[in-house]
């Protein structure tokens, strides 16, 4: 028998009219009017508009007049929810609300929280695991799905199981709840939990809208529960102020070296840039850590992925509720932000998504949520040329989902839980990152833990085998359970057997395996085209059966045809390749002849230019003197005219006087005389 912690409470939509009774809606007409007093008008609107939104649906009545500016308001909070869905305006409303007045359940008599109690949890009843047979008659294990009873699955018995620590858990590929010892921690989710020396550490988190600041630290080794006593330390070391740790949730907690540190984060006074906290599990003490360049404004819900000795932070949202899809990176040597500007298309402003690295080279963003929906999207950074880009993926088809967590495993990455806005998601799926196939690992039945948002998730090695441990998480009620799952080693083999294609050869190498047994002798294909046989113990000691050597030929032929087709195509691409680079060297060569005849002709251009202006300044000058001469000759004929004017009187004068001479000498008067 186990026992464990379950606590009761309403699930939706019972829980949003409670919640909307509380904040004023839902009475008369005017029942908004009551929230409206009761909350800020930011607030009171957004409420609002959540409840128009989950009740009416869509906005598509006519806005209202600008002269009403309280209705013209609320009609414009409404119409900007969109197409949100009814289940995610419920799950927003009880949120916020939440937020605004952590202890609003308390106040409505209807809807008083039952106390934690102990429940008594059976033993788990196995469903036998189907197999449906492939073309060439070899079955493949289906999807192993848990069968809970009231609700919950319990520890399993194994008669070669030594009941120590994660060593209990002796079944591959089932989420399973050990026997846990200890004061468990309060429900919560968006917490942040973290792995150092065989201890799984947790911290903050949300439960009913009220941040928490707790640190719980769960022994792996022991299984049992603890809590530090933490302090928050500020100052110079020489005066150092002590402070109460303040209380977070939707922050990041990433392992480095013996300590932990924490970025980011939703809080009840957020500060303008985002903060970086290190935990020190020996002094137990809270430091911010000072840091340098451009930090990223202050947010919660965005992904923070451990690259080497840096820290590269994607999306979440910032404490004005706006979603964000900004890339920032933080070196850990030189505690310096640098604020990235990838090319490509990045992924939509999104929160509560997954990150994963590959090859200490790409970012994986998987997931998330913005306000009206969630995501099933798999988007690629890659880190060496900053270059985001959107894969072609393999195998079974990823619902969306938000809030879900995941850790990778060698190069497969595990993803549990999240929801989808109508409930959470029941599939634990393992992504290879090299072939980019998705396979679904198991399912869980019922309301579960395991399928809410805002669980932890957590990787740890116990005696040289992996475990998936989760806590906590929110699905309707808040949860305090841990899970284990070992993921099979199985999985590692067969990923790497599908890197290329699967022929019928091949599908015949793929084991059989019952779910309670270690794997049978497997035969892995290289991609190289050597085929290594790669042999584990059989916990049942049970003869292995060998396959026949026609059937290892075929494979090696076949994979040797494979390999030949290869090599033929990369020798024609490298051929395609040569020639593309003489193409290029030779264009190169054209530019470059083009570009000294444009910069000839510029200089040609150049000169003639300048010839144009001094010719036009010589036209100028020649105007000028034009119009100076024409001015000379008006002047010149003018004089010619008085002067043939004076000419002309001088001669009428002379004969005047001649012709008064003979009419005298005719009339008897004599001529004059001259004085001379």
């Amino acid at each position: 028998m186990a026992m464990a912690r379950v606590s009761s409470g309403p699930a939706y939509p019972e829980r949003f009219y409670a919640a909307a009774a509380y904040a004023g809606f839902g009475g008369s007409s005017n029942s908004s009017t009551g929230a409206i007093s009761k909350f800020r008008n930011d607030v009171a609107l957004l409420l609002y508009a959540l409840y128009q939104q989950a009740t009416v649906g869509p906005c598509n009545i006519p806005k209202p007049r600008a002269w009403n500016p309280v209705e013209n308001s609320k009609w414009t909070s409404w119409h900007g929810l969109g197409n949100m869905p009814s289940a995610e305006a419920m799950r927003l409303f009880v949120k916020i609300l939440e937020e605004e007045d952590p202890a609003w359940y308390s106040k409505v008599p209807e809807f008083n929280v039952e106390p934690i109690v102990d429940v008594e949890m059976h033993k788990p009843k196995m469903e036998p695991v189907t197999q449906s047979p492939t073309p060439n008659g070899n079955p493949f294990p289906e999807p192993k799905t848990i069968s809970p009873e009231n609700g919950s699955v319990l520890e399993t018995q194994d008669k070669d199981v030594i009941m120590e620590g994660l060593g209990s858990v002796g079944i591959y590929d089932q989420w399973i709840a050990p026997s846990i010892s200890g004061q468990c921690p309060k429900p919560r989710y968006a917490h942040g939990a973290a792995i150092v020396q065989d201890k799984m550490y947790v911290f903050g988190g949300n439960h009913n809208g009220r941040y928490l600041n707790d640190l719980q630290v769960l022994d792996l080794k022991s299984l049992t529960w603890s809590k530090i006593d933490a302090k928050a330390q500020t100052g110079s070391p020489e005066s150092p102020i002590v402070l109460p740790v303040t209380p977070c949730a939707g922050h990041s907690l990433i392992t480095w070296g013996n300590k932990i540190l924490s970025v980011g984060g939703h809080t009840k006074d957020p500060s303008e840039t985002i903060t970086v906290k290190e935990f020190d599990p020996q002094t137990c003490v809270w430091s911010n850590l000072k840091t340098y360049g451009k930090p990223p404004i202050s947010c919660g819900g965005q992904s923070v992925t451990l690259v080497g000795t840096t820290l590269v932070m994607f999306g979440g949202e910032d404490a004005k509720r706006s979603l964000l899809n900004d890339l920032h990176i933080l070196d850990l040597e030189t505690m310096t932000w640098d604020d990235i500007d990838a090319i490509g298309t990045p992924p939509p402003p999104r929160s509560d998504h997954a990150a994963a690295c590959h090859a200490e080279r790409y970012l994986l963003i998987f997931g998330g949520g913005s306000h009206a929906t969630c995501f099933s999207d798999l988007h690629v950074l890659d880190l060496q040329t900053m270059e985001w880009s959107i894969p072609k993926q393999q195998g079974v088809t990823p619902e969306p989902r938000a809030g879900h967590a995941g850790v990778t495993v060698g190069e497969n990455w595990f993803i549990v839980g999240g929801g989808n806005n109508v409930n959470g998601v029941s599939e634990t799926l393992v992504l290879n990152m090299s072939t980019l196939t998705w396979s679904v690992v198991t399912t869980v039945q019922g309301r579960m833990p395991l399928a809410s948002e805002g669980l932890s998730l957590v990787l740890s090695t116990y005696n040289g085998e992996d475990f998936l441990v989760s806590f906590g998480g929110y699905n309707g009620r808040y949860s305090n359970e841990v899970y284990v799952l070992k993921p099979s080693p199985k999985a590692d083999l067969q990923s790497k057997m599908i890197e290329g294609p699967v022929s019928d050869s091949t599908v015949a190498l793929l084991p059989t395996t019952n779910a309670s047994r270690d794997v049978e002798p497997e035969i892995e294909a290289a991609q190289d085209g050597k085929i290594r046989e790669i042999v584990m113990d059989n916990g049942d000691a049970e003869p292995v059966n060998i396959r026949s050597e026609e059937t290892s030929e075929r494979l090696v032929a076949t994979l040797k045809a494979e390999k030949e087709e290869l090599e033929a195509t990369l020798n024609k691409e490298q051929l395609q390749t040569l020639q593309l680079k003489q193409e290029l060297t030779e264009a190169e060569s054209r530019n470059a002849e083009l570009t000294k005849e444009l910069q000839s002709v510029r200089g040609q251009l150049a000169a003639e230019q300048s010839r144009c202006f001094k010719l036009e300044v010589d036209v100028a000058e020649l105007r000028q003197k034009l119009q100076t001469m024409e001015t000379l000759q008006k002047e010149v004929e003018l004089l010619q005219r008085q002067k043939a004017a004076s000419e002309q009187a001088a001669l009428s004068a002379k004969h005047r006087q001649g012709s008064g001479g003979v009419w005298g000498w005719l009339a008897g008067s004599p001529p004059e005389k001259s004085d001379s």
